[in-house]
């Protein structure tokens, strides 16, 4: 059996040969993490070798932690990602589609995701299907797009609605927004669970990375060929 490298430090067992095997790196999760950890976190990737090391869901304290240690670090606030070192060149293009303007920090993630895993993304923001109109105007995009991400909470209707208007596959972000009986995107998540369009493939509610890993992979897989 092939011996993995492995960075451990003492919190955390760090996988550093996971790119080489899955095609995605090991990515810091930043949530549950004092920013001194998420700091050790990333300096263990970088200083591994990897060109790219970064962490999700980073809070400003994390933010402020990271700018210190490397002050050329890329910070993307919207999507709360933190970069250290070189972002890759893009190939292909993901469409990624929110419902509504709350929906953003979501989509901002998933389209960090794919910067960091070197595909292009074009977002267009506020196509729910309260005005079905702006859906329909985005037709173009999505049959230029390798892959389409919907990221949509209240109802969660959205990627049916895109599933039944492109051949593209698309990849459904529930996200926790709306009223009560949305329960923290439990409503979102069942709608898109259920779609009624084939050709859907669902992530957990929030989960902007993801999203953004399957859709890398699905281009990668495709220019690959």
């Amino acid at each position: 059996m092939t011996a993995h490298r492995t960075a451990d430090l003492g919190f955390a067992r760090l996988d550093l040969d996971r790119k080489e095997r899955t095609g995605t790196p090991e990515v810091v999760y930043a949530a549950g993490k004092t920013p001194a950890q998420t700091v050790a976190c990333l300096a263990a990737l970088h200083e591994s070798g990897a060109r790219l090391a970064w962490a999700t869901r980073v809070d400003d304290a994390t933010a402020a932690a990271v700018r210190e240690r490397w002050p050329d670090a890329l910070v993307d606030a919207e999507a709360r990602c933190a970069f250290v070192g070189e972002l890759p060149q893009p190939t292909g293009e993901v469409l990624v589609l929110t419902a509504g303007t709350s929906d953003g920090a979501v989509a901002a993630e998933v389209a960090a995701t794919l910067a960091a895993s070197g595909v292009g993304c074009r977002r267009v923001d506020d196509v729910g299907v309260a005005g079905v109109h702006r859906v329909l105007a985005v037709a173009p995009e999505m049959a230029a797009a390798d892959a389409v991400v919907v990221v949509a909470g209240m109802d969660g209707a959205l990627p049916s609605v895109v599933a039944g208007l492109t051949d593209r596959l698309v990849i459904a972000v529930p996200t926790s927004v709306g009223y009560g009986a949305a329960f923290e995107g439990l409503a979102a998540l069942l709608t898109m669970l259920t779609a009624c369009a084939p050709g859907v493939l669902v992530v957990n509610i929030d989960n902007g990375f993801g999203a953004g890993v399957a859709a890398a992979r699905i281009v990668q897989t495709v220019t690959h060929r």
